[in-house]
């Protein structure tokens, strides 16, 4: 009998973003005092667990948010850069502190099409991408479970489409809290089924999101930064 697989596709912790900029694929951001809170927390969310690999986006506020568990666990971090947060052009722009910049003529030719979408990563590249990661983590931990430590887009996206709904869509409706984790779980190589738990959601209400989606964290607009 073909044994269960599950991939667990895991969002990284607050980040500490003090001017409220989408930070998008830049370096240097690393997780606030709460968002390594977070963390920890997480770990011990996988407690337990028959996990047989941890795999993180490159990027600082990924990686920081998989060692506690990597480190409960015994495990080393594998870096995949599949997993890396979405390309868009709008990086290092605050677009909550006055969504009226969003209207700045600048920006027009940005949005001939809203359902690649033009202005960033078309969103079935990052399907692509994904799916590849995903692959490989079942390959690694077959019969086990796997940690992907990744990004709100992606994994939404990545969500979207093994749900069979539009991969366009409004980021206010993305169910991807900060530390949650979207599960898939496979029989072989046939998904059976897509889990959603937020295992820090005691803390998302002291937090700050550049893009909170159906969460209760708070939008960062770059103002009255708590650290």
């Amino acid at each position: 009998m073909t044994e269960l697989t599950v991939v667990h596709m895991v969002r990284h912790a607050e980040v500490d973003n003090p001017t409220g900029v989408l930070y998008g694929r830049r370096e240097g951001y690393h997780l606030t005092s709460l968002g390594r809170n977070m963390a920890g927390e997480l770990a011990g969310y996988f407690a337990g667990r028959d996990v047989r690999a941890i795999i993180s986006s490159p990027l600082e506020r990924a990686y920081e948010t998989a060692e506690p568990t990597a480190k409960q666990l015994g495990l080393p971090i594998l870096s995949d850069e599949r997993l890396i947060e979405a390309g868009n052009r709008f990086e290092g722009v605050n677009v909550n502190r006055n969504r009226m910049i969003l209207a700045h003529p600048r920006y027009w030719s940005w949005y001939r099409n809203p359902f690649t979408p033009s202005w960033g990563e078309p969103y079935t590249d990052i399907v692509d991408r994904f799916s590849g990661a995903i692959r490989h983590a079942l390959t690694l931990a077959e019969g086990g479970e796997a940690i992907l430590v990744s990004h709100q887009l992606p994994i939404w996206t990545m969500r979207s489409f093994v749900e069979r709904r539009s991969l366009a869509h409004d980021p206010r409706r993305r169910e991807c809290a900060l530390c949650s984790v979207t599960s898939l779980s496979f029989v072989g190589r046939q998904l059976i089924s897509v889990g959603y738990v937020e295992p820090v959601a005691a803390l998302l209400s002291q937090a700050r999101d550049v893009t909170p989606g159906v969460s209760v964290a708070a939008t960062n607009t770059g103002e009255s930064a708590r650290d």
